[in-house]
């Protein structure tokens, strides 16, 4: 059966496709660290933390939407930044997708009735000291999300088809460490969606669509 390129279903198959390839080194081979492979040595070297994070893709017909969040400027790190829904991975977290619900539960009110995991990306690896898992997801229509307001400022979704689409995918720089580094960003009406999640978009597009 086919689907429409940019449908939750064909987004599911080829989640799941791609999972069987999920490796322990597929880090490497992947967004942000095409874009510095010099940081690879430095990351190794790293103790990092569990983390996870939910992407989630919306059932909204030919062209699913995803959710993003805009981090509260209240926060200490990474404040007002785009984000997906995520954190730290704790000892009562069964697993990633454990975790990355519990976040978007408690960030969002993203019941988890309606969120089915597919698939994880390779681990995002992150300067910032942590090891972090994507956690591909279908949510069915029917929600209600409302935004934590000491963690989340605003809650916007972009079509599926907008970020798999490299046209959209620029790059920048700034220095970091003492270091210069260069990331993805993807606009998107008015909101730049740039850094970690801009990372781990192009890394679904480069698995799933490219």
């Amino acid at each position: 059966m086919s689907y429409p390129l940019y449908s939750a279903a064909e987004f599911r198959r080829r989640a799941v496709l791609q999972a069987a390839d999920v490796g322990d080194e597929s880090w490497r081979e992947h967004g942000d660290s095409i874009l510095n492979p010099g940081v690879i040595p430095h990351i190794e070297g790293m103790t990092l933390r569990d983390a996870a994070v939910l992407v989630p893709v919306v059932d909204d017909g030919d062209d699913a939407r995803v959710i993003f969040t805009e981090r509260t400027v209240r926060l200490r790190k990474h404040s007002g930044q785009i984000a997906f829904p995520g954190g730290a991975v704790d000892g009562t977290d069964r697993d990633a997708e454990a975790a990355a619900m519990r976040e978007a539960e408690e960030e969002i009110s993203l019941d988890r009735r309606f969120v089915e995991p597919v698939a994880r990306l390779p681990h995002y690896k992150a300067l910032s000291g942590f090891s972090i898992t994507p956690v591909l997801a279908v949510v069915q229509p029917g929600f209600d999300l409302v935004p934590n307001p000491d963690e989340v400022e605003s809650v916007f979704e972009v079509p599926l088809s907008f970020l798999m689409n490299p046209a959209n995918h620029e790059t920048g720089s700034g220095v970091w460490m003492g270091s210069e580094r260069h990331y993805y960003r993807m606009p998107y009406e008015g909101r730049n969606i740039w850094g970690i999640t801009a990372g781990i978009v192009r890394v679904i597009y480069e698995r799933l669509y490219a």
